[in-house]
């Protein structure tokens, strides 16, 4: 059986949970898009406590790599890849809104093909569309309006609907990422040998934070991962 330490601090929620197979063992959130660095750590902890396990009782770490603001994904990912190294265990990288699209099929009046639609600030939304269980689009970065019309109309998750109503009418009632549904994910994955995702952050655009000219910086790097497919 694998315990699975699983964390996201792409949406607004720093959320944090141990999962074991397909139970969840803790769960522990806070929602506050601007403090993930103050906050992550202690809920760990917290969640460890509250799991009533060591932490050499885990056997890999899933963290969500977005899309995402950056300093948000920044933290998590490096949170993971410390306490990997720490621990000696394996991390993996979720697509974060696979995980909300998992949280949305767990819910008792689930529908059959629905968006999830994220704050991507700039007046623009991280967006993917599921069905039947897949993905067939996305995830990318767009605005609101200028979705196709038959994505707008699909029931939608994540905090789209609550910032742009105008453009996303049918609201879901699944607003962030929950650490628990995306250790599940990443449980039921790697039960099926299927690969995860590198920890590598899916900005799918340039941080909002750039250096100034003349500067050399490794972030110039991530100007290519624009509109890139995991």
């Amino acid at each position: 059986m694998t315990v699975l330490l699983a964390m996201d601090t792409s949406t607004t929620a720093v959320t944090a949970a141990l999962v074991q197979d397909d139970s969840v063992l803790a769960l522990t959130t806070e929602l506050d898009g601007r403090r993930h660095t103050e906050i992550l750590m202690p809920l760990v902890a917290r969640t460890f406590a509250e799991a009533g396990i060591a932490r050499d009782a885990v056997d890999g770490i899933a963290v969500g790599v977005g899309p995402g603001p950056f300093t948000g994904l920044r933290v998590g990912i490096a949170t993971a890849e410390t306490l990997g190294l720490v621990l000696g265990v394996p991390t993996y990288g979720v697509c974060s809104l696979d995980a909300i699209a998992l949280s949305v099929q767990s819910l008792d009046d689930a529908p059959q093909e629905f968006l999830v639609a994220t704050d991507a600030r700039r007046k623009e939304v991280y967006w993917a569309q599921y069905r039947d269980g897949d993905r067939p689009a996305g995830p990318d970065v767009e605005r609101p309006a200028e979705l196709p019309q038959e994505l707008r109309a699909l029931p939608t998750a994540g905090r789209g609907p609550a910032l742009y109503p105008e453009s996303f009418p049918t609201a879901l009632p699944v607003l962030d990422v929950c650490a628990a549904d995306l250790g599940r994910l990443a449980a039921r994955r790697l039960a099926a040998a299927e690969e995860l995702l590198p920890l590598q952050p899916l900005y799918l655009r340039q941080p909002d934070a750039v250096p100034s000219a003349g500067q050399k910086s490794a972030l110039t790097s991530l100007a290519g991962q624009r509109r890139r497919k995991p």
